[in-house]
């Protein structure tokens, strides 16, 4: 029987290896932009075509690579990072990672042009599905152009599982804001479609947050500070009254490596408890410094998750820190509000010795010669006591009126008056509010319960989806048109999904600077503000990806359902109450909301007389 196992080519190699190093054109942006980061570059430039899939160009003005180097680069295992077993847990630098380039050249077309500062000519190589077919010398400024072509152009099955532009480009921009937030002393310039999206000059960490997320942030940052012999911990959190539904603005580093951690996630959080609005979410930015031998980035095939050696000391002296910086902010209670400095949380180590504190007592104390306290005379504090209750006795009645209107969670709303809507036998009329949440009303098989929100959410997601594919909503036009900043992701998306926003009532227009103006809203969104709306829109647009082009058009028109629903807590008349309930049997799928949450219940009336047995 011949032999069966054989050794795979190179090309072949290097298109599997590919599958797990280059997932999306972010991927190749990552490891192109971490490479020119490691060549010591002070401008970086990124040029980016139908969100990678047609170009992606990286130019640094970085160190360069000789004839040879430029050639080995694209070799599996090739890399100038580490040298043996050991550097591995030692590793200072981003992109090490040895197959990379092979790999990003076995899917599509590659040309580099390379040059060293102490050479007149710079090296050019052109390789097609990991087949090199020129290389030779060229004249180029010093540093590294790579261009990679018509991404996965031999492998179709993995281009035609890439997701829209949109989404794409958006995983893109969250690959380079994470390189650029820890590199704010290099000049970064990111282009789309020859449209800057990015032009960010040097400067320090706090303007970098602001220039990439907007000037809004500013006014939102508290800065942390700690250092420990374990871990240093620099960077910003944000204010609870800024959080937002949305995460994005989420931020770990480690030696300048971004890293995913929910278990450090939990420890700001919990810093947080009791002080953020509900279902928020509040940002941060913290850059954690550790020995990089106690780390292991090796743990995951993208580097962004690291193994600490100390996790559950780091866990703790990180959540000290923010609620640190939250106290000095007289924002939550703190040790030391006037501590200038990091402060050391000891941290017990099997080679470390307890020691018994030590206490100081002082043996000439006798707690009986201390004075004691004076007391008033206690019928001269009776006496002024009535006298303040006879000048004062209306207070004593303040808030009554109020209290006794709380006293009830029902709200009783009728047609006709109180005493008739009791007796009155139409029934099928009568409708009550409970807790400003709920509708209530009689049916011939018991009472009819209705959630208020998620009635008006399916009312509107039907009414939106119709718009889509039909006529447009009327607008309700401003009085005073409003500017909105937005950062640049929310920016691309409101304006690549302008004309169906414009059929569902909207009136936005491009501002420039990442900036919309917002002539005229729906009418559907009633009292509610633009930044309002806006944002619950793009909070619950981006928390999920759609699968097909298809489903974009339903994917608006439920967003926008639950960012212009009325809340929760909205109190409603007999007639609001009516044409909900109208409205809501009207709709093709009354019993649940967009998002499949159950709207209508009944308690049967054999239920209801059990409880009274």
């Amino acid at each position: 029987m011949a032999d069966i196992i054989q050794l795979l080519p190179d090309s072949v190699a290097n298109q599997i290896a590919a599958g797990e190093v280059v997932q999306r054109p972010a991927s190749v942006v990552k490891e192109l932009v971490e490479n020119a980061v490691d060549a010591k570059a002070t401008s970086i430039t990124i040029n980016i075509k139908d969100a990678g899939r047609t170009l992606i160009q990286i130019i640094d003005n970085g160190i360069g690579m000789s004839d040879t180097d430029a050639r080995l680069a694209f070799e599996r295992h090739a890399t100038s990072k580490i040298k043996n077993a050991e550097d591995l847990f030692a590793i200072s630098t981003m992109g090490f990672r040895g197959e990379a380039l092979a790999s990003i050249a076995a899917i599509a077309n590659v040309e580099l042009k390379t040059r060293r500062s102490d050479n007149e000519l710079g090296t050019q190589i052109i390789i097609e599905g990991s087949k090199v077919e020129n290389q030779e010398s060229v004249s180029c400024s010093q540093g590294t152009s790579f261009s990679v072509k018509n991404l996965f152009y031999n492998v179709p099955a993995r281009r035609k599982f890439l997701k829209s532009n949109t989404t794409e480009f958006n995983h893109i921009i969250n690959d380079f804001q994470r390189i650029a937030l820890t590199n704010p002393e290099i000049e970064f310039k990111l282009y789309h479609n020859n449209s800057e999206i990015y032009l960010l000059p040097k400067t320090n960490i706090r303007q970098r947050i602001v220039s990439i997320f907007g000037k809004r942030i500013n006014q939102n940052l508290i800065t942390i500070e700690s250092n420990t012999s374990i871990i240093k911990i620099t960077g910003f959190i944000g204010k609870p009254e800024y959080a937002r539904k949305k995460s994005g603005e989420q931020y770990f580093f480690i030696n300048n490596r971004f890293m995913r951690s929910p278990y450090f996630n939990k420890a700001v959080l919990n810093a947080y408890s009791q002080i953020l609005p509900p279902e928020t979410v509040p940002s941060y930015f913290l850059y954690l410094e550790a020995d990089p031998s106690t780390i292991d980035v090796n743990i995951h095939p993208t580097k962004t998750e690291i193994k600490f050696e100390d996790q559950q000391a780091i866990w703790q002296i990180l959540h000290a820190a923010v609620k640190q910086a939250l106290g000095k902010n007289n924002i939550a209670p703190s040790i030391d509000f006037n501590q200038e400095q990091g402060f050391e949380i000891p941290v017990l180590s099997q080679a470390r010795d307890v020691q018994v504190p030590k206490v100081e007592i002082d043996p000439t104390f006798n707690p009986f010669e201390q004075k004691m306290p004076s007391f008033k005379n206690p019928k001269s504090s009776k006496m002024s006591l009535e006298k303040d209750n006879i000048n004062n006795w209306e207070s004593l009645y303040s808030g009554f009126q109020n209290e006794t209107k709380q006293r009830s969670d029902f709200s009783f709303i009728s047609n006709e008056d109180t005493q008739q809507s009791i007796t009155d036998s139409n029934l099928s009329e009568k409708y009550f509010q409970f807790k400003n949440k709920f509708i209530l009303t009689p049916v011939k098989s018991g009472l009819m319960i209705i959630d208020q929100k998620r009635a008006h959410e399916r009312i509107l997601f039907e009414k939106y989806l119709d718009s889509l594919s039909s006529e447009s909503i009327a607008t309700q036009k401003s009085l005073y048109p409003k500017t909105i900043e937005l950062d640049t992701k929310d920016h691309a998306l409101i304006i690549e999904i302008c004309d169906d926003l414009k059929c569902l009532g909207f009136d936005i227009s491009d501002f420039g600077g990442n900036s919309i103006i917002v002539n005229g809203m729906p009418i559907d969104a009633g009292n509610q503000e633009p930044e309002q709306i806006i944002d619950k829109f793009l909070n619950e647009f981006l928390s999920s990806e759609i699968n097909t082009k298809s489903q974009a058009k339903e994917k608006i028109a439920k967003a926008l359902s639950k960012a212009s629903a009325i809340s929760s807590s909205q109190i409603l008349d007999s007639k609001e109450m009516r044409e909900m309930v109208d409205m809501l049997f009207a709709c093709q799928n009354p019993n649940y909301s967009p998002f499949g949450k159950l709207i209508v219940s009944i308690i049967k009336t054999d239920e209801l007389e059990k409880r009274f047995n």
